[in-house]
């Protein structure tokens, strides 16, 4: 039966009616993002309520920004969303997989596999796959590797300039804190549609100085982090019109005046908070020539303070005497760019070391996509540094679903119908590779299959150029392995959970 007849909805099991419904809206999801796969894939564009536009091949921006209602489609969004989360690469591929393992599965299920059967033998061969793969993964010996370069590469969708950017600061943060878990290549680029695209030594703010009266640089200058707003505390207005909450008042005025004093005796340079400034404080600040910026995102505290090893502490900590305050400020040399930026950079700090990858083109438009491609960039690079790496195109996942077949034929029992699901979604991404390069999947995939069988390869896949049979190593086309294994980790636990719903149940609204 094809599958078209197959998902007739007058012609379905109705105890498959749940299933038949996910599997189309997984479906729907995927054909969104599958024509963006590979070195051929094509733009989607995004068209919102008002007219505004997005051009994108980036295929966790298309799921974001996409109407979705379908629960089931919701959950493969997620999916999306976790890899991006995780990886920062790789969310069409987790997507795909995703879908191929919910059709292919409901499949076994319509044939008649008890579905219990059929996600127990998906899981087992999600986790036999997941060892092949790492089982397979060449390492990255250092950052002057040139795997590394053909990785940024690929992942730049060979635009060179981004390639040369990503490398330059992956050399500037240093291998051990690419290896660090809770550091993000990724966050490090920023963008401008009118700048000059280029990578800084140090921590780009978003923000300028407070004023222009303020100095625009400092060097080597102590660093007062505010994780608050530096104001004076007030008491409400009711209070205020008695006598003793008057007195109150003057009081917290007079303490926050002794910690201003405190922060220039201290030789405090430049003062970062997250809130607003009292414009007292502002005054005094600039006639004592310190440097304030103010309204930083938790992300950039956090950044500046592994930089400068200045700690983040709220407006409370600034009435502690000063040899208390004095051991909690870092240290750097700040300077507010002279150009159209209006940002500052933060560099030469004593902590952890940073980079800043800017990136521009001539409209807002462009430069949104050209920050989404460099972020792929810098992700997939960490991701390589970690893991290691393993050949593209969708040749490894060919190679391990013959593996995956292998598997299957040792199992005994109906489990052995759901480890076939894994091994025909392996397939699924040269599948979709091959037919965005305009080539017939069906021939190139068992011609790839057989001459990978006849040569012992695990590399050999499409050329999309040519449509000739290649070696994806040979030619450059390499992925993170952590992004592969990631992707499938994620696709085998959302797919498991969307065929284990057999009834959808509209809730009530709350009343």
């Amino acid at each position: 039966m094809a599958e078209s007849e197959f998902f007739d909805a007058d012609r379905v099991d109705p105890r498959l009616s749940a299933l038949q419904s996910n599997v189309n809206a997984v479906r729907a999801v995927a054909s969104a993002v599958e024509t963006t796969l590979g070195p051929k894939g094509l733009d989607t564009m995004l068209v919102g309520e008002r007219g505004e536009v997005i051009v994108t091949n980036d295929g966790v921006t298309i799921l974001d920004r996409m109407q979705v209602e379908h629960p089931a489609a919701h959950m493969i969004v997620n999916v999306a969303r976790a890899q991006q989360d995780e990886m920062g690469d790789g969310t069409t591929t987790a997507t795909l997989l995703a879908a191929a393992l919910v059709s292919e599965g409901v499949k076994q299920v319509a044939s008649g596999v008890p579905v219990v059967k059929v996600i127990a033998g998906i899981n087992r061969g999600i986790r036999f796959a997941l060892k092949k793969m790492k089982d397979r993964s060449r390492k990255i010996q250092h950052l002057d590797d040139e795997w590394l370069q053909r990785i940024a590469f690929t992942a730049s969708r060979e635009n060179e300039d981004i390639t040369v950017s990503v490398i330059e600061a992956a050399h500037l943060i240093g291998h051990e804190k690419l290896m660090d878990k809770n550091f993000r290549l990724s966050s490090s680029v920023v963008a401008h549609p009118r700048a000059e695209s280029a990578v800084f030594t140090g921590v780009f703010l978003n923000r300028s100085r407070l004023n222009p009266q303020m100095p625009r640089a400092k060097v080597d200058a102590r660093i007062l982090l505010l994780a608050d707003s530096l104001v004076a505390e007030t008491v409400d207005d009711e209070a205020l019109r008695t006598e003793a909450g008057f007195k109150k008042q003057e009081r917290f005025r007079e303490q926050f005046l002794t910690a201003l004093e405190n922060m220039v005796h201290l030789n405090v340079g430049i003062v970062l908070t997250t809130g607003n400034i009292d414009p007292l404080a502002e005054d005094i600040l600039t006639d004592s020539g310190v440097m304030v910026v103010s309204g930083l995102t938790q992300d950039e505290v956090s950044r500046v303070s592994d930089h400068t090893l200045a700690k983040p502490i709220k407006r409370s900590s600034l009435f502690k005497p000063m040899e208390e305050i004095e051991p909690i400020l870092g240290y750097a040399s700040i300077i507010e760019d002279d150009g159209i930026l209006e940002r500052v950079l933060i560099s030469g700090g004593r902590g952890k070391p940073f980079a800043t990858i800017l990136v521009s083109a001539s409209t807002e438009e462009v430069v949104g996509e050209i920050e989404r491609i460099c972020k792929d960039a810098a992700s997939a690079v960490q991701a390589a540094v970690k893991g290691g790496f393993v050949p593209g195109g969708g040749a490894l996942e060919l190679s391990i679903a013959r593996d995956v077949e292998r598997f299957r034929d040792s199992i005994q029992g109906m489990e052995r119908f759901g480890v076939a699901v894994v091994a025909q979604a392996l397939e699924r991404p040269m599948t979709q590779v091959v037919a965005n390069a305009g080539f017939n999947p069906l021939e190139k995939i068992e011609t790839v299959k057989a001459y990978q069988v006849k040569r012992d390869s695990d590399s050999l896949g499409i050329d999309c150029d040519r449509g000739t049979i290649s070696d994806m190593i040979e030619m450059g086309v390499v992925d993170p392995l952590l992004v592969k294994y990631h992707a499938l980790k994620a696709a085998g636990e959302v797919a498991t959970a969307v065929l284990r719903i057999h009834t959808v149940v509209k809730m009530r609204n709350n009343i």
